[in-house]
């Protein structure tokens, strides 16, 4: 698979400590980007200073993308450090299923809503607002394959996510004739840790490892990818 090459490019990974986040600020970070990684808990800090190491191009951020005002702080703490941002790859996100939809409870389907489809939109809403102003930029959310249809039992994640796809589809009307590119991903099964103890007699050999998916951001956030605009890729392999 081809090497990119992202010196001298600012690229943004938000959600940068869960099983997928992980590996595509690595893939960044070995593609020679600037690379700003935001977690939630500080819990989850000393994972991400373990993988950076002593790296001086990675610069960790906290933050709840859920509410507005930390979405206006990152990209302005970004700015007044780097003065742009040239790839915004969102990887945060979370699951809730299992039960139909006479017994989720408002909140978790608010959570769904929040977590999956909020923090999309606020960052996107801010992360835009400066590649406009560049006339140029990568944006690379997750959505995922149930994103596309229902299978039962998970409402409340498929909704937030096929609110994902939608929102990536809009955004990008708007911004394509700006020099901005804006695409997701459909993931299903993730090889991840997480995953396989949750599922310990599935056949994980059909699920996509986070580093082969990081690889496809890695190509949506590169000038090859220049042609394409809002669109969904699907990175479910065999699963």
């Amino acid at each position: 698979m081809k090497d990119y090459n992202f010196s001298g490019k600012v690229v943004l990974v938000t959600g940068g400590s869960g099983g997928l986040g992980v590996d595509v600020g690595k893939t960044f970070l070995k593609s020679g980007a600037t690379l700003v990684i935001t977690y939630y808990s500080d819990s989850s800090l000393p994972l991400l200073q373990e993988i950076c190491g002593m790296a001086k191009n990675v610069f960790l951020l906290r933050g709840d993308f859920k509410k507005e005002e930390d979405a206006k702080t990152l990209v302005s703490a970004i700015l007044e450090k780097f003065g742009r941002i040239d790839v915004f790859a969102n990887v945060i996100g979370g699951y809730i299923a299992g039960k139909p939809i006479t017994e989720i409870d408002e909140n978790e389907w608010q959570e769904m809503m929040d977590l999956n489809l909020k923090t999309a939109f606020l960052l996107s809403k801010h992360v835009v607002k400066q590649m406009i102003k560049q006339s140029s930029g990568k944006i690379i959310h997750v959505a995922a394959r149930l994103g596309l249809r229902g299978s039962g039992l998970d409402a409340a994640y498929v909704a937030s996510k096929s609110g994902v796809i939608r929102l990536v589809e809009s955004l990008s009307e708007e911004v394509k004739s700006k020099g901005i590119n804006v695409n997701c991903i459909l993931p299903s099964i993730i090889d991840t840790e997480e995953n396989r103890a949750a599922m310990p007699k599935a056949d994980h050999t059909r699920w996509v490892k986070p580093n082969d998916i990081a690889r496809v951001i890695l190509f949506l956030a590169s000038d090859d990818a220049r042609p394409i605009h809002g669109a969904a890729i699907p990175v479910y392999g065999l699963a």
